[in-house]
């Protein structure tokens, strides 16, 4: 008989007896036994709406596996609201938007920080935990909206409108918080405009983020020409097609669509607050205008509305699987490295953003 995962995934030991965290271990066994099925049992139940009973087999060992060897390297999995369901239902700890993993990043006790999600997001929260060691399961997980604006792009907008106050979106790089006066998300943005108090604010770098703040406060709102490859695939056409074909429904946005899809929904939000407003207000049908995993991660929450599901995919997203968040465990890879000096300064900006009573 095979030795069971729990076996295999024990660290080496230094002399003294004690256990290094990130030594070498053994890989699992990764077969489908009865023993699996039943440890993993209570997870499908909650994920078997949205995953066939065929597929099962080949996620579930992976769940295991992962969620015994975060114990052995004392680490805590962050997962975005667009992973999928067997790692956002199955072996995330702390799972939300950018605000929420940003805060609760912050929160940990744990060593090793496994960010599933895109890079951006890894390097927020190496920014806002710079001793513990940061690990993305896949390093070319980026984001189409921090490739949009540089370092160099926000310094000229500084000389350009001097005097103005720069909040920048989270889904920027490092480099580009730390030009940052304040960062803010699509959940609290704005709260955090309105919290500069100043007549007008640069919001960069997503333009249809900045035109709904601006459709929402007095500030004047000076925005970039960035975008979400994901959002901006929206269209009104197509939100007043789901209307004629599902009489009834209610359309959830998320402010980085373009404004006329937003002007087409019923209600505009945070994925945070698109999840909030199912659980709470329960929509017999809803359509999510969002990337697409979304939906399948609400409806586990929501057996009782039925979804209308748009499937526009974050190709960076999808990157992470569990194969990836299991090699990354096992290996230790690949870390997430922010130079101090650009971390320091971007760090104000981050907490910033966190610390707001809002």
């Amino acid at each position: 008989m095979s030795p069971s995962a729990a076996t295999l995934l024990k660290p080496a030991a230094t002399s003294g007896g004690a256990p290094r965290r990130f030594a070498p271990v053994a890989a699992p066994s990764l077969e489908w036994t009865p023993a699996v099925e039943a440890e993993t049992a209570h997870l499908y139940e909650r994920v078997k709406a949205v995953i066939p009973p065929v597929e099962w087999p080949f996620f579930a060992p992976y769940v295991k596996a992962i969620n015994e060897l975060k114990r052995v390297r004392n680490a805590v999995i962050l997962a975005h609201n667009y992973q999928t369901p067997e790692i956002y239902n199955c072996v995330a700890d702390v799972v939300g938007d950018s605000f929420q993993l940003a805060r609760e990043a912050t929160k940990t006790d744990a060593e090793v920080i496994i960010q599933c999600g895109v890079h951006f997001m890894a390097e927020t929260s190496k920014i806002l935990n710079p001793d513990k060691t940061v690990l993305i399961p896949d390093s070319r997980a980026g984001c189409s909206l921090a490739t949009s604006i540089t370092a160099a792009d926000v310094r000229a907008l500084r000389e350009k409108h001097p005097g103005v106050p720069v909040a920048v979106y989270v889904n920027t790089t490092a480099e580009v918080k730390a030009e940052a006066d304040i960062c803010l998300t699509s959940g609290n943005a704005v709260q955090v405009v309105e919290s500069l108090g100043a007549p007008e604010v640069m919001v960069l770098p997503d333009q249809y983020l900045a035109a709904w703040i601006a459709s929402q406060t007095k500030v004047k709102i000076i925005s970039w020409h960035g975008a979400c490859e994901v959002h901006e695939r929206f269209t009104a056409e197509e939100l007043r097609s789901y209307r004629a074909d599902n009489p009834g429904i209610t359309i959830l946005a998320h402010p980085e669509c373009p404004p006329d899809v937003l002007a087409e929904a019923d209600f505009t939000g945070s994925t945070a607050k698109l999840a909030d407003y199912v659980k709470q207000r329960k929509p017999k049908k809803v359509a999510l205008i969002t990337e697409c995993s979304m939906a399948d991660n609400v409806m586990a929450d929501a057996p009782e509305t039925e979804f209308i599901k748009p499937c526009n995919l974050c190709p960076h997203m999808k990157r992470i699987t569990l194969p990836a968040i299991l090699d990354s465990l096992l290996h230790m890879r690949d870390e997430v490295i922010v130079d101090p000096a650009i971390a320091a300064r971007a760090r104000l900006s981050v907490e910033r953003m966190v610390n707001l009573k809002i």
